[in-house]
């Protein structure tokens, strides 16, 4: 069982489509092999909030698309957990701007982008990181397009992702 919190910035509210979140989420665990229950919390907001984010807890000044804060209290003992409480993964914070724009820019569907972003940012929590060098980031990269497919929003031929970020 899966519970996603999702919580979306009213702006965007009539744009943004929670069981798409809810779907590339869960298809994401597939993916990965996770099972049992799992929580993630999700807030779909603007670019001027994930820029706030990013600084302040990442120390980068600069807006970003999509934000992952995995729980790194997995292995804490000081806290213990009910045995039927669900697994809390983490925060994910999406950019609702940055999905209209990358849609554009990468020549592909808004709801594409949100799913993208939403799998993307899910690889995060569980540990993948495209920043650590190229092997990981083709790893990464081989997983968002396979679980993509999956969900059936595959890579259009015009879309040029694949050989940007």
């Amino acid at each position: 069982m899966v519970e996603v919190d999702i919580q979306i910035d009213d702006r965007f509210a009539n744009q943004v489509d929670a069981e798409l979140i809810e779907q590339a989420i869960a298809a994401a665990l597939v993916a990965e092999g996770v099972d049992g229950a799992i929580e993630v919390s999700v807030l779909v907001t603007d670019d001027a909030t994930l820029h706030q984010l990013n600084r302040d807890y990442r120390n980068v000044d600069t807006p970003t698309d999509v934000l992952s804060f995995a729980d790194d209290d997995e292995n804490d003992t000081a806290f213990v957990r009910p045995p039927d409480a669900p697994r809390y993964l983490g925060d994910l914070a999406i950019s609702s701007e940055s999905v209209i724009l990358q849609a554009a820019e990468y020549g592909h569907s808004r709801v594409r982008e949100l799913a993208f972003l939403t799998v993307h940012g899910m690889l995060h929590l569980l540990g993948y990181d495209h920043e650590r060098g190229a092997a990981d980031q083709a790893a990464m990269r081989a997983r968002e397009e396979l679980i993509m497919q999956q969900i059936g929003l595959p890579r259009e031929p015009f879309d040029d992702r694949a050989t940007t970020t």
